[in-house]
């Protein structure tokens, strides 16, 4: 069965402040219809980055400090902070939500470790598979059970039966990432929340990035490497200093007040951001 747990008593969750942060209506009722626009106004609104690895600033996955800074101080943050932040507002908001530990496939179909990612299954009439905190992904939610590819306008996805009962998910025929079926809490990702935010053999801990869906496409801040995706047309340009806290703040809204610079951190493979 799904997970019933809610933010715990006095979280300063403020529902009304995370709607308007997003863009988004309340919805009458928990529906697929409103799953789908919450899920892609969370996107359009709210950046899958790593800023506070690099600032450096502590990553706390309480409900509480997840809405201080996703709302509140209207930042971004990676798949645990973003999954488990917007869990929280379903919830709130009267829909059925688990949390799946993800392991991500990385160069020659390698997984990652248990609790690499953190990815949500939404019980409406029907199951569907919400990810909010994988960077370039799904703008929709997927429905859980489709055999056939499911077209999305951020490309093809297909969820195929794995070993163990897991569910492989592909984005655009190539494997994104393995979902267990048994509900997590939101601490059961702390230690590998933390190994991610702090390990040099992380890829969080090796570069810079923030990045947005748009309406047209995609926005993307890589250090001092701005990409911009329009109609499919991608634009690359590098910024000199001066214009990186201002377009941290033109972009994403996101207000700094020095930009953040990667650790020195061994590479020790390679696994890139999705742009």
């Amino acid at each position: 069965m799904p997970s019933r747990s809610h933010p715990r008593p006095g979280a300063p969750f403020d529902v009304d402040a995370y709607l308007a942060r997003i863009g988004a209506a309340r919805p009458a009722a928990p529906s697929a219809a409103a799953l789908r626009e919450l899920h892609e106004r969370h996107l359009l609104s709210v950046p899958f980055e790593n800023l506070s690895v690099h600032l450096p600033e502590r990553i706390d996955l309480d409900s509480g400090a997840l809405f201080d800074k996703i709302v509140r101080r209207h930042r971004g943050g990676f798949c645990y902070e973003l999954n488990g932040a917007f869990a929280a507002l379903l919830r709130a908001l009267g829909f059925e939500v688990s949390l799946l530990s993800g392991r991500v496939y990385g160069e020659g179909g390698s997984l990652g470790a248990p609790f690499d990612h953190l990815a949500l299954r939404v019980d409406l009439d029907e199951p569907w598979l919400v990810d909010v905190g994988f960077g370039r992904f799904s703008r929709h939610p997927l429905r859980w059970n489709a055999c056939e590819s499911q077209s999305d306008p951020d490309g093809e996805f297909l969820l195929l039966d794995a070993p163990d009962g897991d569910i492989d998910v592909h984005h655009d025929g190539k494997p994104a990432y393995r979902l267990e079926r048994r509900p997590r809490e939101l601490a059961d990702f702390a230690p590998t929340c933390w190994w991610q935010a702090t390990s040099p053999d992380s890829h969080f801990t090796r570069g810079l990035t923030c990045s947005r869906a748009t309406e047209q496409g995609r926005v993307t801040l890589a250090g001092d490497r701005l990409i911009e995706t329009v109609d499919g047309e991608r634009i690359e340009r590098m910024l000199d200093g001066a214009e990186i806290v201002p377009a941290y703040r033109t972009l994403f809204g996101i207000e700094l007040h020095e930009a953040p610079s990667p650790g020195s951190f061994p590479a020790t493979g390679q696994r890139s951001f999705p742009n």
